[in-house]
């Protein structure tokens, strides 16, 4: 896996999200579970032992920040240890440790941090801040978990309002569950 050159400065956004095979990305919490595999643990461990921070949207952090603070282990010590950027207009204040908000202008600061020394960028869930980053042209990588089960109905990454997104695949794989790991960069 690719990480940020700490020596150029040169930093990436890495996108991770948990998707149905109809590109549901909403509540994972709800159909994620009975996936869950040593494989895709191992998947989002590499994404956050890559990156030096975590970037989240209002209601990912919100549904962090009411869990991680009080889980063990290696992931939980990694998201807890690790800065904490939060892009929100509705939030006055963060209190997971090590969390800050980013400000009216989440382009701007990002582009801004991208150009400074470090390692990846994670940016985990968050549905509407991938989306305004994809738009932008600011997401490096997009990591999708492609669980095999139809939802139905809930919200999706790619809308009308995506418009046309050209990507590279750059890694595939099949977990023994069925998940497929797909790992895209913009072209």
């Amino acid at each position: 896996m690719d990480m940020g050159t700490e020596e150029t400065g040169t930093r990436r956004i890495v996108a991770g999200l948990y998707m149905s095979l109809d590109g549901v990305v909403e509540s994972p919490q709800d159909w994620h579970f009975d996936y869950l595999s040593d494989e895709m643990e191992a998947v989002v461990g590499e994404l956050v032992a890559g990156s030096d921070t975590l970037l989240l949207g209002r209601k990912t952090y919100q549904e962090f920040a009411a869990v991680w603070p009080h889980q063990t282990g290696e992931l939980a010590d990694g998201l807890n240890g690790m800065p904490k950027l939060v892009a929100s207009t509705t939030l006055d204040s963060v209190e997971w440790s090590n969390s800050e908000l980013l400000g009216d202008d989440v382009v701007a600061a990002l582009t801004a941090l991208k150009k400074r020394p470090g390692r990846d960028i994670n940016l985990t869930g968050s549905i509407t801040l991938t989306r305004e980053l994809l738009r932008a042209g600011l997401v490096d990588e997009l990591n999708l978990l492609v669980h095999p089960v139809v939802l139905g109905s809930g919200a999706r990454l790619f809308t009308e309002e995506t418009g046309k997104l050209p990507l590279a695949l750059v890694h595939s794989a099949t977990f023994a569950s069925g998940v497929v790991h797909l790992r895209y960069r913009p072209v």
